[in-house]
C-alpha cells in the first residue's frame, strides 16, 4: 500500500502538472477560450457515454493487468503530446483526438486502479485505505500545479507533457509488484466463484452470462437504496455547492473588491483544508450515506455565511470548514460506493456512478452560472447553500416519516437472496 501510495502521488502530480498547462496550450494554439471548455467536454464525454462498460470491463478482466496496460496507454498518449508539441506539430484536430483517446481509456482506468488500492488491506481497512488515495490526489494536485510552472519556464510545454508520461510509467511498472492483502484475496476469490456459479436452484447459465453484464451492474445500482440516496446527496451538492473556484472567484473579485492575488490565498486556504479533510477522512471506520448527508448538509449551512462575508478574513476564516467538510464528506461517499456492492459488482457500479458524475460536471457549472446571473454572486451561494441543507433535511424527515413501517426489497447481497428495508439505516 505504500509502494502504491507514492506512485500514485507521483502520477498526480504528473497528471496535475499536465491540466495545468494543457489550458494554457488550447489557448496559445487556438486562441479561444472557448476551444478550451471544449477540449475538457471531449475529454469527458466518453465517462458520460461508455463508462458502464467501462466499468464492466474492469469486473471481467484481471485487475493488476488492466490497471498496468491503461496506464501504459495513457503514458503514451502524453509522450505523443510531447513529441507533436516538439515537433510544432500539434493543431486542434489532433489535440481534441488525444483528448478523446484519453476519455476513453479512463473510463476503464480510474474503476481499476481504484479497486486495485482496496485490494491491498483488509476489507476492514478500505476506509481507511479510500481516505489515503484522497489524501494522494490533495498532495499531487499541490505538487503538480507548483511544479507545472517551474517546468513550463525552464523546459517548456513539452516537459510538462513527458513528466506526466514518465509519472504514468512509474505506476505501471509498480503494479506487478504489488500482492494484495490476504482477506482481499479469500474476498475476490469467493467473488468470482459467485459470479461463475450463479445463484443456488440450478440457473448457473443464465447467471454465467448475466454475471458480466452491463444491465446487471444498472439493475443493482437502481434497486440499491442507499446508493440512490448517496447519488441525490452527491448531485445536489455538486450542482448547488462546490464549484468554489467559480463562486468564489466571482465574488474574491466583485464584491469584495480582491484580486488575483486574494484569489490565490482563496484556493490556498482550499487546498490546504482539503488535505486535512482527506487525514480525518482516512480515520473514518464506518462510513454510511447519512455521514455524507450530514457533512454535505453542514458545507451547505457554511457556504450561506461564506456567501453573506463582508471582508476577505471572514471568508478565509469559512474557507477553511468548508473545504474540509468537503472532502471528509467525498471520502465517505467513495467508501460508501466502493464498500456497499458485492465484490464481483464493484466495476460496473463505479461505471455507473462514472456516467451519472459525468452529468453532474457537464451541467452543475452552467447551471450554476445561470443562478449567479439571476440571483447575483451573493445569493447564488446562499441559494445554493440553502437548497442543498434543505433538500438533505428533508429527505431526512421523509425518510424518518417511511421508516416507522418499512416495506421489505428482496435483493442480493454476496450472491444470495436477503430483504432489505426500502431505506436503509445508511440511507
Amino acid at each position: 500500500m505504500r509502494c502504491w501510495s507514492v506512485a500514485n502521488l507521483v502520477s498526480n502530480a504528473g497528471t496535475w502538472m499536465q491540466l495545468t498547462v494543457q489550458n494554457l496550450l488550447v489557448l496559445q494554439i487556438s486562441g479561444s477560450a472557448a476551444a478550451t471548455g471544449l477540449s475538457m467536454s471531449v475529454q469527458a464525454a466518453p465517462a458520460l457515454l461508455i463508462s458502464v462498460f467501462g466499468g464492466a470491463a474492469v469486473d471481467r478482466w484481471p485487475r493488476k493487468v488492466t490497471a498496468a496496460v491503461s496506464q501504459a496507454l495513457l503514458g503514451a498518449i502524453a509522450f505523443t503530446t510531447a513529441v507533436l508539441v516538439t515537433l510544432d506539430r500539434l493543431d486542434m484536430t489532433s489535440l481534441m483526438a488525444l483528448a478523446a483517446v484519453t476519455g476513453v481509456i479512463a473510463t476503464v482506468d480510474g474503476p481499476a486502479c481504484s479497486l486495485l488500492g482496496n485490494d491491498l488491506v483488509p476489507p476492514e481497512d478500505v476506509p481507511s485505505a479510500i481516505g489515503v488515495g484522497a489524501l494522494v490526489h490533495q498532495a499531487g494536485r499541490l505538487t503538480g500545479a507548483a511544479l507545472a510552472g517551474v517546468t513550463v519556464g525552464f523546459l517548456g510545454t513539452a516537459a510538462a507533457y513527458a513528466a506526466n508520461g514518465l509519472s504514468f510509467l512509474v505506476v505501471a511498472c509498480v503494479i506487478p509488484f504489488l500482492r494484495p492483502a490476504p482477506g482481499a484475496v479469500r474476498a475476490a476469490a469467493g467473488a468470482a466463484a459467485r459470479g461463475t456459479s450463479g445463484r443456488p436452484g440450478g440457473q448457473d447459465g443464465q447467471d454465467g452470462q448475466d454475471g458480466m453484464s452491463v444491465r446487471q451492474g444498472l439493475a443493482f445500482f437502481v434497486r440499491r437504496p442507499r446508493l440512490l440516496a448517496l447519488a441525490g446527496v452527491t448531485g445536489i451538492s455538486t450542482v448547488f455547492g462546490r464549484n468554489y473556484q467559480l463562486t468564489l472567484a466571482v465574488l474574491v473579485t466583485g464584491p469584495l473588491a480582491g484580486g488575483a492575488g486574494a484569489f490565490g490565498t482563496v484556493s490556498t486556504v482550499l487546498a490546504a483544508g482539503g488535505i486535512v479533510g482527506a487525514v480525518l477522512g482516512a480515520r473514518l471506520r464506518r462510513p454510511s450515506v447519512r455521514v455524507v448527508g450530514a457533512l454535505a448538509a453542514v458545507g451547505g449551512l457554511l457556504q450561506v455565511v461564506a456567501g453573506l462575508s463582508p471582508s476577505m478574513a471572514v471568508l478565509l476564516i469559512m474557507v477553511l470548514p468548508m473545504a474540509v467538510v468537503e472532502s471528509v464528506s467525498d471520502t465517505a461517499g467513495t467508501a460508501v460506493l466502493q464498500t456497499d456492492p458485492p465484490a464481483h459488482l464493484r466495476g460496473r457500479v463505479l461505471g455507473v456512478w462514472g456516467s451519472v458524475g459525468t452529468v453532474w460536471g457537464l451541467g452543475g457549472p452552467p447551471a450554476l452560472g445561470l443562478l449567479m446571473e439571476w440571483a447575483g454572486t451573493r445569493g447564488a451561494l446562499v441559494t445554493g447553500g440553502l437548497l442543498v441543507a434543505g433538500a438533505i433535511g428533508a429527505g431526512h424527515l421523509l425518510h424518518r416519516r417511511r421508516g416507522t413501517a418499512p416495506a421489505a426489497v428482496r435483493t442480493e447481497e454476496h450472491g444470495l437472496p436477503v430483504a432489505h428495508p426500502v431505506l436503509s439505516p445508511a440511507a
